[in-house]
């Protein structure tokens, strides 16, 4: 038999040798493998837990604004009161720069002004080598510009998401949208006033503004500028019945969307900010207070036979008749003497006590932060009262000489003007201050103005629109400048049954061939409102009347009413002024009017003599510009 060897016993030893050694060397590895793992993220959570609870440097907090820009707050629409937009954001980007990793700051810097003209590569280069972690470069760019500047793959540059706000009717509302600066805070204008509601809602802010109305009183107001080559103007429609501002404008004017245009002049809200004297308007008001007290009646009048002299000044009348006027002629014919007397009988604490009902002599409540504050003399005294009753030494803005004139034809109730719409189911408010039938008796002589005396160019087929025209010399340096007239015309549609005020003023025309070398409001201001109602009314609803009837019945004035008279005027009725031959007299020892023979016209008229020292070649329009001016200057002085 053959004899089997065995393999030696030392043989399997050696192999199991081998085997737990290299277990061993891959254990170890895997141990010095999780050790260095670990470590790395004791590490992380270490430099973690100093950004979050301990705080970095001041490059780690720039660093934080690069990759963690502020979150994005998008701003409400604003809108018109048929819901067309006027004002809107749209996302954009904004092109920004971590100088730490800008590789080559001027050489980067000449390329992004080659692609941004308005970028100082200078400037550019100083900020990027100023170090620190964040600079501007170029805000709200559009998606042509960042494409443009991403296809230059500049190192260190990058791209924040933002808004910017658009305005898509440019000019149009820019007084009363205002504008937004380019981090989007409102800075003017509703953007201003509402900001923080337009920060925290998404509804849209409707406002009372129709942008249709809009367009038509900034065409037409502009064409008057241009054509009278004024220096600027203002308007404003406003809805008696609800206060609403449906229109507002103020020229020059500014594009929001083009912030280079916000500046100096066009800056400047001549219907809400800006204060004048409104002149010959104010004669409305004078008519009322006196109405409505009981101090007089349509009947009444007083003695425009010359002019009141106080001292050496004079108080005249632009258009005189030299005679006696009753109320109705004393509005129709502008009677600056009639409107001093009939104040005076009123009385300068009666005076101030309406005013104030009109809001006249407080600041006007409307939605924005450019608001005028009213000029008034202090102390008040009879020469104040009298010029006063004719628009001069008082100063307002033609958005409160507006909603007080609304007061006067809506049945006496005061409805303070407002930007914001007027939500159907909601009270409208308002003060009343007249009587009904004295605001019917003011809609008369309204419309007794424009179909019988100085505002007969403001008339509109078919809306019979009832007004008053204003003319005033501006003040510069505490004296008037001859021919830098404030001109204006108030106007109310359809008189019948106002619903709509529409207030035009020119700031310095000059008269044209066309107007006769007139630039008073009825040749200046008063075209201006019939083509604006002409064209309004059909929008609003408003519709003509297609009649040659007069609406309402109008009082007899000049010959008309001398005819229907067959004697002199009842002296009864007659008011005579506390102010005759520069002597101030109390009211109750004044003297009758001698009595008129039975053969006599019932109204004498005689030629007012010409106060001492006036020029022979002077023309008439000359003339009562100086007589104004002077008895203006005498009310500065006395205060």
């Amino acid at each position: 038999m053959t004899a089997h060897v065995l393999p030696p016993v030392e043989e399997p030893r050696r192999f199991e040798g081998v085997g737990k050694q290299a277990l061993e060397t891959g254990r170890n590895r895997l141990l010095v493998t999780a050790a260095v793992i670990t470590l790395a993220f004791v590490g992380i959570g270490a430099r973690l837990v100093d950004l979050t609870m301990i705080g970095g440097t001041e490059a780690d907090d720039h660093a934080e604004l690069i990759t963690q820009p502020p979150a994005l707050v998008s701003r409400a629409d604003i809108v018109d009161r048929n819901g067309v937009v006027l004002a809107s954001s749209l996302p954009t980007a904004s092109l920004y720069a971590d100088p730490k990793n800008v590789i080559d700051p001027k050489d980067a810097a000449e390329k992004i002004a080659g692609l941004f003209p308005d970028v100082d590569p200078k400037k550019l280069t100083r900020n990027l080598e100023r170090g620190g972690r964040f600079v501007w470069v170029k805000r709200n760019l559009s998606p042509e510009q960042q494409l443009n500047a991403n296809r230059l793959g500049l190192p260190g540059f990058a791209f924040i998401a933002e808004e910017r706000r658009i305005y898509p009717h440019g000019a149009l509302n820019a007084h009363v949208l205002g504008a937004t600066d380019i981090d989007g805070k409102g800075i003017a204008g509703v953007e201003g006033y509402f900001d923080q509601r337009l920060r925290q809602s998404s509804n849209p802010l409707a406002l009372s503004i129709d942008v249709r109305v809009q367009s038509i009183l900034h065409t037409e107001l502009s064409a008057a500028v241009h054509e009278f080559k004024a220096i600027g103007a203002a308007g404003v429609v406003y809805d008696v019945q609800t206060g609403e501002t449906v229109a507002m404008v103020s020229l020059p004017d500014f594009d929001p969307n083009d912030r280079s245009t916000y500046n100096g002049d066009a800056r400047f809200n001549r219907a809400t900010l800006g204060v004048y004297e409104m002149g010959s308007t104010f004669k409305l008001f004078t008519a009322a207070m006196a109405l409505d007290s009981g101090t007089i009646d349509l009947k009444g009048g007083y003695d425009a036979t010359k002019p009141i002299r106080i001292a050496r000044f004079t108080i005249s009348d632009y258009h005189a008749r030299n005679r006696w006027l009753t109320v109705p002629e004393i509005i129709v014919h502008s009677s600056n003497i009639g409107a001093a007397k009939m104040a005076l009988d009123v009385g300068g604490v009666g005076q101030q006590a309406y005013l104030r009902k009109f809001g006249l002599l407080r600041d006007a409540a409307l939605e924005l932060p450019e608001i005028g504050h009213p000029i008034t003399p202090s102390p008040w005294r009879d020469i104040n009262t009298m010029t006063i009753s004719y628009g001069h030494g008082i100063a307002v803005s033609p958005v409160q000489l507006t909603a007080a004139i609304g007061s006067l034809v809506n049945g006496g109730i005061l409805r303070p003007a407002t930007l914001l719409k007027h939500m159907p189911d909601t009270p409208v408010g308002g003060e009343r201050i007249l009587s009904k039938e004295t605001s019917d008796k003011m809609r008369m002589l309204m419309r007794l103005v424009v179909a019988k005396g100085t505002g007969r160019k403001a008339d509109a087929k078919g809306y019979y629109v009832g007004g008053k025209t204003g003319t005033a010399e501006k003040e510069f340096n505490g004296r008037y400048k001859k021919k830098a007239l404030i001109s204006s015309f108030v106007g109310a549609f359809p008189i019948q049954n106002p619903r709509y005020v529409v207030f035009a003023m020119i700031d310095e025309p000059t008269g044209n061939k066309r107007t006769f070398n007139y630039a008073t409001g009825g040749w200046v201001a008063a075209p201006v409102i019939s083509r604006v109602v002409a064209q309004i009314g059909p929008l609003l609803g408003v519709a003509p009347l297609n009649t040659n009837e007069e609406p309402l019945t109008l009082p007899a004035i000049d010959d008309e009413r001398l005819k229907l008279s067959k004697s002199a005027p009842n002296m009864n009725l007659v008011k005579k002024a506390s102010v005759s031959n520069g002597v101030v007299r109390p009211v109750k020892t004044l003297r009758q009017p001698p009595s008129l023979p039975t053969n006599a016209p019932s109204v004498p008229r005689r030629k007012a003599e010409p106060p001492p020292g006036s020029l022979e070649n002077e023309t008439p329009d000359e003339r009562i510009a100086r007589k104004t001016r002077e008895a203006l200057e005498q009310a500065f002085a006395a205060q």
